[in-house]
């Protein structure tokens, strides 16, 4: 008996986005399946953060076409009439500092009124108990330290919507979630993100130039160079393969085929 095979979450097919007169992503290819956990890691300037906008809804590509849950992406996020479920947590944890720590992360619920104040408050309350500061809904965003609002931008990515299709999974992007972190605040934010992932029952993709935070968010990791994905395979590979572009990558070394002239 044959198994229906899942549905891609991602599907990049001979995708370009020109800016300028070079491209920035040139006929790239891509594949994530359901419940996975992908790094894009590569060099400054190679394209990582397209490769966000493009997912987030933020661009579409000059040719070639992306699609997100079998759907192609024809329309920006915000001129679609049900898009799909996408969560950005930018690398700035992008808090409005006039609102609360609850507020923060029950907006949108506010402003779509689709629940009363108590159901608001209650999946709210459950997200921040998700990443730890359950006792902290009612302070500003001022009152944290750098950590703790990073990881209130997580709990607003956990926050369900109540007009989601019921067993529906959400795409988790992280842009840079460690930089700046210290060790021990990377680390508990590494572990955030897997358990961001887990408690959403989504999959996620994360952009980092930190190797902890690849290697312990990640499952798979594609490296981005010249607009091309150079090399894909799993996080364990990744920390062995004698790949040119990973290993000067991972080594931090001057010699390869990585060069600043070329980015």
């Amino acid at each position: 008996m044959l198994v229906p095979q899942a549905t891609p979450v991602v599907e990049m097919r001979d995708l370009t986005m020109q800016w300028g007169q070079g491209p920035v992503l040139d006929t790239v290819n891509l594949v994530m399946q359901p419940g996975e956990r992908l790094a894009v890691v590569g060099p400054s300037g190679a394209g990582k953060s397209t490769v966000l906008r493009l997912l987030a809804g933020l661009e579409l590509p000059t040719d070639g076409e992306l699609h997100l849950f079998g759907e192609q992406q024809a329309y920006l996020r915000l001129d679609q009439e049900q898009p799909p479920d996408v969560r950005l947590v930018f690398q700035n944890p992008a808090l409005l500092a006039s609102l609360t720590v609850e507020e923060n992360v029950g907006f949108l619920l506010m402003r779509k009124g689709l629940l009363n104040q108590k159901e608001i408050r209650e999946r709210v309350r459950a997200c921040l108990e998700a990443v730890g500061l359950f006792d902290l809904a009612d302070l500003f965003p001022g009152q944290l330290s750098g950590g703790m609002q990073k990881r209130v931008s997580f709990a607003r990515a956990l926050i369900d919507n109540p007009d989601r299709e019921q067993g529906s999974m959400p795409l988790l992007l992280y842009d840079e979630p460690t930089a700046g972190l210290d060790p021990v605040a990377c680390t508990r934010i590494e572990d955030l993100i897997v358990k961001t992932t887990t408690v959403a029952r989504g999959c996620s993709v994360v952009v980092s130039h930190v190797r902890s935070t690849i290697e312990r968010s990640s499952e798979r990791v594609v490296m981005l160079y010249g607009g091309k994905f150079h090399w894909s395979g799993s996080t364990e590979e990744f920390s062995k393969t004698d790949n040119p572009y990973v290993e000067q990558f991972r080594t931090g070394s001057l010699r390869g085929p990585m060069q600043p002239e070329d980015h």
